[in-house]
């Protein structure tokens, strides 16, 4: 039987549409949240709804990079969607927090799947040649999510549910399977699936009790016994990888230096980049008093300055090299980062906003090139485990930055509300009211409630700045003609 052949556009549009789901949810989510711990309550619990949906991506990220070289990547991503899809659902019928991080794990296992497979597909279907310009095609994809995403998530927010805004993911899920199913034809070399159980176990038990370490910061009786599975999983990982025929982790790629920088790199903007879509539709409602719609337009401003750069990144590594494009992006995320950090409520939501798209040109500069430079140096079995390690470096710095981040502001408010005259009664749950429509709230508890935000997200933006100034010091490592 004649191997059908692929349909490289619309297999281009049906991966761009993939991770289009993937895309809006990392603003679109950020923009309802104020109405969601409104209706739900439960503002001790905000970062845990980050958390959740990271934990499990980070969590199956390079499961699914290798299942990926093993079984071809349209089954791999099919899986991935529709349990996306089923998390989706269950989200918009949450009727409380605590289900609503439940539901949030589900999504976060199937968006694990989603992002590292699509941008593998477009690796294997277009040449190195091909490869850079076609990336900027991809990065276009946050652009039209941040035009639609958070204008959407704002309007839905206000005028429908918040609930529509997990909804959404169902019809362009469908839409991509059913356009990969017909366009995309794989040529798989028939082989004995290796898949490493052990691995992924020890993995996925390291990961967890870090993350929940992390999340609890202290709040937890099992500190100590998590703590030391968590040491001892991660151990035993490292140990059970080198020695195994099919690693889970190829340690082998991580000696190149170029990709060694791009995956830490990778961690410490993946922390940024949480900080900055988790914290802000807080700040600008919270502080600043504006209503979702212009909280979702702080983000699109980020959304819309990664693809601009990502589409410049493609000329700049044919024209300045590897390190130089990296080095400009390194800059546009310092420079983002002390925006923030010097960020006031007198300033309104053009700073913001401001803030937000620069910080997203130095992603877009860096992330585009980082993936071009891997796909480039690995061939078609590695390419996955290849491509979803630099994607999972994010993944787990986006959650590290959740649960750390989420911490930060958590221990200053209680700090500030602590120490206040006048705070007596009020909690950190007190800002659910504050996000809500604040009918029951006196005026000096709304003003020092709101003060105490301002204090605690200015904490946030600090160590969000860190990390740029940390960022931009690792890519000086990287050598010129890498």
């Amino acid at each position: 039987m004649k191997q059908q052949k692929t349909n490289r556009p619309l297999v281009l549009a049906a991966v761009m549409l993939a991770m289009f789901m993937g895309a809006i949810e990392a603003t679109i989510v950020a923009t309802a949240m104020p109405d969601i711990v409104a209706d739900l309550g439960g503002f001790s619990l905000y970062s845990w709804v980050f958390s959740a949906y990271l934990l499990m991506n980070a969590a199956t990220v390079l499961i699914y990079g290798k299942l990926s070289d093993i079984f071809g990547r349209r089954p791999v991503l099919f899986t991935g969607i529709i349990i996306f899809l089923i998390g989706s659902v269950l989200c918009g019928l949450a009727g409380s927090m605590e289900q609503m991080i439940i539901f949030r794990f589900i999504q976060g296992i199937g968006a694990g799947a989603v992002m590292p497979v699509a941008t593998t597909i477009v690796g294997d279907i277009y040449t190195k040649e091909e490869r850079a310009k076609v990336q900027g095609y991809l990065a276009s994809v946050w652009g039209i999510s941040a035009v639609s995403g958070p204008a959407l998530g704002g309007l839905l927010v206000e005028y429908v549910s918040w609930r529509w805004v997990f909804w959404i993911n169902v019809p362009l899920g469908i839409i991509s399977i059913f356009m990969l199913f017909f366009f995309l034809h794989e040529k798989i070399e028939k082989k004995k699936p290796d898949i490493d159980y052990i691995g992924t176990f020890l993995f996925l038990t390291g990961i967890s009790s870090f993350m929940y370490l992390l999340v609890e910061q202290g709040k937890t009786a099992y500190e100590v016994p998590l703590l030391i599975v968590g040491v001892l999983s991660i151990v035993f990982f490292a140990i059970h990888e080198r020695r195994t025929q099919s690693p889970m982790v190829p340690f082998h790629l991580w000696k190149v230096r170029p990709i060694l920088i791009a995956n830490l790199v990778s961690l410490t903007t993946g922390i940024m980049l949480i900080g900055v879509s988790t914290f802000l539709p807080t700040y600008v409602q919270g502080v600043m008093g504006e209503n979702a719609t212009v909280a979702g337009f702080t983000l699109t401003a980020m959304s819309i300055g990664w693809p601009i750069a990502s589409s410049l990144s493609g000329r700049l590594l044919h024209s300045a090299g590897y390190r130089t494009t990296t080095l400009i992006g390194g800059g546009a995320l310092l420079a983002g980062g002390l925006m923030f950090m010097l960020m006031n409520p007198d300033f309104g939501p053009w700073w913001a906003a401001a803030s937000s798209f620069v910080t997203g040109v130095g992603m877009g500069l860096t992330s585009t090139a980082f993936i071009v430079s891997i796909q480039n140096s690995v061939g078609w079995h590695e390419r996955g485990a290849a491509t979803a390690s630099n994607m999972f470096m994010r993944n787990i710095g986006n959650t590290i930055g959740a649960a750390l981040l989420g911490g930060v502001l958590n221990s200053r408010l209680a700090a500030y509300l602590a120490g206040k005259e006048g705070a007596e009664g009020l909690t950190i749950n007190s800002v659910n009211e504050l996000l809500g429509e604040q009918t029951n709230m006196s005026e000096s508890a709304r003003f020092i409630l709101s003060e105490g935000l301002i204090s605690s997200l200015q904490a946030v933006y600090l160590v969000v700045f860190l990390f740029a100034a940390v960022s931009f010091a690792l890519l000086l490592f990287l050598k010129k003609g890498e």
